[in-house]
């Protein structure tokens, strides 16, 4: 860096530069990690502004480390076990399948087989910084292929460890497991062992003791403490930072502090992660860049596209859509940030040389630049034309009142309870729905009203009332009828579409329809008698008569059955007006005053 005189001065560059390359990249639709990307280039190799650009990227993994922890937060234990299949299973076979066939390639073109072992598992290492983030972004890291490709980072981050075991092993030319190296992976899983008994045991009773003194700063201090202490644990017995960080975050995932300790970590996650970028920028070496640029171009394509075709064909194979493995394979296909890291180590015991470790740091450089340009190529190939898919997930879930279907009637009624004090659970199929009302603060989840599976795990039992506003005339009738034969104690409000719908909803006892647009139709003619000279209190008399008849009538085709027939809908005689209104204009023979609303065609669906 210049000089630590002006420290502060490479500070104040590197954040004015954030602020306008983030959001410029992210405007013209590159995404914030290439605009940091971009940024890191400019300050380090082309302006020579910041040339220390390891030690940054040293200081800036800590970003990595709070993210994993983040990750943890939002995952129950439950939850991870229920993930081993995609873990243990997908993860593993990615890791030893891309690594085996990119190590018979590395010994065909180059390298001796020692040294092919570690380039071809170094290179099937994805980048969990940039995939997370790319997800973040998104909104993917809520759907299936999310779910299932941070699985396979997991599994990565743990397979870091054995490489880095096997590295020593392999430049001694012996793969025979010393003593030493049983040790150390003993040691290893001990240590994952006495982070989880310290996570179950102590991490709860720490927080409650500090949150009981009132010291804000002190609850700050303590989350970082947990993130960086656990991560330097891992760290000291040959696992990854980020691997403590995570499990620290699981443990904790239960806790009554969790969302307060996400919001503690949440800002400095940003930053971190932010300078982690500009650092992969700044550590870039144009000039040896330059030197074998025609290798790094045919090289890391290829690297890349080996990686791609795989992820796509095992995440087909554990059931994956198309679509899904698509994104995952277009997602994943970088080499990761632990390549800087193993290539580094292997050149330490002259396993590689130093001028192969650059040239192997190169790749995996630029391949991270390549991730945005891939998954934008990923989101052009997936298949459009059926609704998007999200993974069901009921963390959170339960409240007094429970929505199916987010309409635009939903939506209003939602944000009424929320005006009133009370929560909502609500749920709907429509993923792009989901996303954008998930952003307004919305507790919403993916899943479809007609299964008896998601309702229970939505909350039903807990529920007070039950409110159907989704967006089909015959689905709606369909979850009604379900929740009233299954739920019969169970309050039902119900979006009704026409009065030939309300009719049909009423046949259930406990169901109260409301027709969408009949309230703002009365509504609208109230404020249309005022224009035309109505008083307020004689035009609200006029519209409290019109409802007040329009209920009675639809209590008289109830009670005399006449739900099948729709030609006969309106004939039975109208109650007379309650009220007389004022009459302040003459009314025109051709075009007599109607004696009652009609209401006979279904609205257009919403």
């Amino acid at each position: 860096m210049a000089s630590e005189a002006n420290i502060f001065v490479d500070a104040v560059v590197l954040l004015g530069g954030a602020v306008v390359a983030a959001p410029l990249f992210k405007r013209i639709g590159l995404g914030t990690v290439l605009g940091y990307l971009f940024l890191g280039i400019l300050l380090g190799p082309v302006f020579n502004y910041i040339s220390e650009g390891e030690s940054v990227l040293h200081v800036a993994e800590i970003g990595i480390v709070l993210l994993l922890f983040i990750v943890g937060l939002e995952l129950k234990p439950a939850r991870l076990w229920e993930m081993r299949k995609e873990i243990f299973g997908l993860g593993t076979l990615q890791v030893c399948v891309t690594g085996i066939v990119l190590a018979i390639i590395a010994n065909a073109i180059y390298f001796s087989w020692a040294a092919a072992v570690i380039v071809g598992f170094g290179l099937a290492l994805s980048s969990t910084a940039f995939a997370l983030q790319l997800l973040e972004d998104s909104g993917g890291d809520r759907m299936s292929y999310g779910k299932r490709a941070f699985s396979i980072l997991l599994f990565q981050d743990l397979a870091i460890a054995p490489l880095l075991v096997a590295v020593p092993l392999l430049a001694a030319g012996s793969m025979d497991f010393s003593t030493a190296g049983l040790g150390k992976t003993g040691l290893a899983f001990a240590s994952i062992a006495a982070l989880v008994l310290i996570g179950r045991y102590a991490l709860n009773p720490m927080f409650n003791i500090i949150a009981s003194t009132g010291a804000r700063e002190a609850m700050i201090a303590a989350a970082l403490f947990v993130v960086i202490g656990s991560a330097v644990l891992m760290q000291a017995t040959g696992l990854s930072m980020a691997m403590g960080a995570f499990i620290a975050g699981v443990m904790l995932a239960e806790s009554s502090y969790r969302h307060e300790l996400e919001a503690d970590i949440e800002p400095f996650r940003g930053i971190f992660l932010g300078l982690f970028f500009i650092a992969v920028g700044l550590s870039v070496d144009l000039a040896f860049v330059w030197q074998y640029i025609y290798y790094i171009l045919a090289l890391t394509p290829l690297t890349i596209g080996i990686k791609a075709v795989f992820l796509y064909g095992l995440a087909r194979w554990f059931g994956s859509s198309h679509n899904d493995s698509t994104r995952i394979a277009f997602l994943l296909p970088q080499h990761g940030e632990f390549g800087f890291v193993l290539f580094s180590t292997a050149a330490s015991v002259a396993l590689l040389s130093a001028e192969e470790a650059s040239f192997l740091i190169a790749c995996v450089t630029f391949s991270m630049a390549l991730t945005p340009i891939c998954v934008w190529i990923g989101d052009r190939l997936v298949h459009h034309a059926g609704p998007e898919e999200m993974e069901e997930d009921f963390e959170g879930a339960g409240s007094h009142v429970l929505m199916v279907g987010f309409s635009r009637m939903g939506q209003i009624a939602s944000q009424t309870l929320l005006a009133g004090g009370s929560d909502v659970t609500v749920i709907d199929n429509d993923a792009a729905r989901i996303r954008q009302a998930q952003s307004f603060g919305f507790r919403i989840y993916f899943g479809d009203g007609r299964r008896k599976d998601v309702l229970r795990a939505a909350g039903i039992d807990k529920a007070h009332v039950i409110a159907v506003c989704t967006h089909n005339k015959d689905i709606t009738t369909q979850i009604v009828n379900m929740i009233a034969d299954d739920y019969p104690n169970k309050h039902i409000y119900a979006r009704s579409y026409d009065r030939g719908h309300s009719l049909e909803l009423l046949e259930r006892s406990q169901v109260k329809e409301f027709r969408e647009t009949f309230e703002s139709a009365l509504v609208m003619g109230r404020s249309l008698l005022e224009a035309i000279g109505h008083t307020h209190e004689d035009a609200q008399m006029i519209v409290d008569d019109v409802r007040l008849r329009d209920s009675e009538r639809l209590k008289m085709q109830f009670k005399d059955g006449m739900l099948a027939g729709r030609e006969n809908l309106h004939s039975k005689p109208v109650p007379e007006p309650l009220i007389k209104p004022r009459q302040t204009a003459p009314q025109s023979e051709q075009s007599p005053a109607p004696s009652a609303v009609v209401d006979v065609a279904g609205d257009p669906k919403s």
